[in-house]
């Protein structure tokens, strides 16, 4: 498997091309801006854009959705849940205010345990609402890309609209924190570092210490 992550956009999202090297498929989760940078490197590695996949619908990590399928032809795909809460006019409205471009419609809605097949890797879909209601994880082992689930040495916020505390910390500590403790982590930014594991996270995390 070949991942490359990338900064983009005016906050900071971690966005990534994960690719198999046999067949030369890929996709991109979380495009969150630059796409011309973020075209650049699907070129230079030479892969065919299979999917655009965002871990959960904030602007901030899908503004560059529609510019990506437009050059690409790709398909996005989003958790069912935040497909139909971002597409509420005044949920729209409310997160407008950061300045960033909607994406466009998803084309294909996934669900807790889904699959997603590029070439011969196999991305299962974690549900882990809380943070939004369709935030969601892809799990590849050894790989793990959180979104704005788990950072590292950090979680993701829940005062958002949609946001819930509870229910995000049971979807961490449920969810996530039974796999492996080699699990790759892959966070939506790097504000404490740029991956972790499972097992370094449950070990020095201090958000996850709590009793929920």
């Amino acid at each position: 498997m070949l991942v490359k992550q990338i900064t983009v956009g005016s906050m900071a999202v971690c966005c990534y091309l994960v690719a198999c090297e046999e067949t030369k498929k890929a996709l991109v989760i979380d495009p969150g801006g630059n796409e011309n940078d973020i075209l650049a490197m699907i070129k230079k590695e030479g892969v065919s854009l299979e999917y655009i996949v965002n871990t959960h619908g904030h602007p901030d990590h899908v503004c560059a959705n529609g510019p990506l399928k437009k050059a690409t032809g790709a398909p996005i795909v989003m958790h069912e849940a935040d497909a139909a809460f971002f597409a509420q006019p005044d949920i729209e409205k409310y997160f407008s205010m950061l300045g960033l471009a909607a994406s466009p419609p998803p084309d294909k809605l996934v669900k807790d345990g889904d699959i997603i097949e590029v070439g011969t890797l196999s991305f299962k879909v974690i549900h882990t609402p809380g943070h939004t209601p369709g935030g969601m994880c892809l799990y590849c082992a050894p790989h793990l890309f959180t979104g704005d689930t788990l950072f590292v040495g950090a979680v993701g916020r829940t005062d958002f609209p949609g946001g819930d505390l509870r229910l995000f910390m049971r979807s961490i500590h449920e969810r996530l924190l039974g796999l492996p403790d080699d699990t790759i982590v892959w966070p939506g930014h790097g504000y404490g570092g740029s991956r972790s594991t499972i097992g370094d996270e449950k070990r020095t995390n201090p958000y996850l210490n709590g009793d929920f």
